[in-house]
């Protein structure tokens, strides 16, 4: 328990940081006065002040936000004059909008840097060596443990990884004598395949080695742009299939969802803790730019509008269209943490 709750307050907390400081940085450079630079939401559990700004760490930490002046104020209650969000040139707030999701996809590129720069890159091994075997697998109940070597399976050779889902390709529910090398000695065993309902493939619940290939700094830099867009256009395909696919939006997580899987990955060392982050990081820049109102996306859908217009939407309809926003993203999260919680 102590460690989900760490590594979900280190995920999260990396994640919110990056998001806030993208905004708070580029409101900065564009001349705007932010108030408050907050980690988290409730009460204050620390602050400090430095120039104009108070940095805040608060209580719940699923979240962040600035405080710039002018944001939320009408024309007669602003105090910062030309320094109000408001005043500020279009493309100054589109920048300021945007920076947040920007961070959220650089972050990732900057883990996966220091990943590969100092722990080198993993692929899989050719070699039929057991590296894990799942709790409650029939892997598990026919004996066979991390490091065992698959020999033969009903007397046939097993020479590379790939022979081993070859092998029992047909036989769920069917007998396989497995033989099998753990160190200096040969052992046998019988294992019964299954089925995976989500694959549809035969499996016995063993996880294969990993060889760790040491590269260059600049080799480790193209890898990481490389394995982030990867993973972005891998994400983008999802989404679709989210609002496409009937029964998609089963498979949404809320915050007690992530921070259990945060939990479980960080049981693996920090490595994976860090992959974790970078492929949240890139979901969270994702979500946050579609054109839904109360989040970035739909923000600047309203700045767009108030570049063609040539004049600022009222505040009348900026309230609405807010309100609207909040209400879709409480749904949403009222329904992801009900899916955590059954799960």
């Amino acid at each position: 328990m102590l460690l989900t709750i760490v590594s979900a307050v280190f995920v999260f907390g990396l994640l919110v940081l990056v998001h806030e400081w993208g905004h708070f940085i580029t409101a900065k450079m564009t001349g705007m006065r932010v108030d408050e630079f907050a980690i988290g939401f409730g009460p204050k559990l620390l602050d400090w002040r430095t120039g104009e700004t108070l940095y805040a760490i608060r209580a719940i930490p699923l979240g962040g936000y600035n405080k710039i002046a002018g944001m939320d104020l009408d024309e007669e209650e602003n105090d910062a004059g030309e320094r109000a969000y408001y005043r500020r040139p279009v493309w100054a707030r589109m920048i300021v909008i945007l920076a947040g999701s920007f961070m959220n996809f650089v972050l990732p590129v900057v883990l996966f840097f220091l990943i590969f720069a100092f722990a080198g890159i993993q692929t899989p091994n050719t070699e039929p060596i057991v590296g894990g075997v799942m709790t409650g697998a029939p892997a598990e109940s026919a004996g066979l443990m991390a490091g065992d070597k698959i020999i033969t399976i009903n007397g046939q050779q097993v020479t590379e990884w790939k022979d081993i889902s070859t092998l029992l390709s047909d036989g769920a529910g069917k007998p396989y004598e497995v033989t099998y090398q753990r160190g200096e000695d040969i052992g046998k065993t019988t294992v019964i395949p299954m089925e995976d309902e989500a694959t549809k493939r035969v499996v016995i619940g063993i996880q294969g080695t990993l060889v760790t290939q040491n590269v260059s700094i600049g080799e480790a830099a193209s890898l990481s742009v490389e394995k982030t867009v990867t993973i972005i256009k891998s994400m983008l395909g999802a989404l679709v299939l989210l609002f496409t696919q009937e029964g998609a939006s089963a498979e949404l997580s809320g915050p007690i969802g992530v921070a259990q899987m945060a939990g479980e990955v960080a049981q693996h060392g920090f490595i994976p803790l860090l992959n974790f982050a970078a492929f949240l990081s890139l979901n969270l820049g994702i979500v946050n730019l579609l054109p839904v109102p109360a989040l970035d996306g739909g923000h600047f859908v309203t700045l767009c509008i108030e570049a063609v217009r040539g004049k600022q939407m009222s505040k009348q309809v900026m309230y609405y269209i807010q309100t609207v926003g909040v209400v879709l993203l409480i749904s949403l999260m009222i329904f992801a943490t009900f899916n955590d919680v059954t799960r």
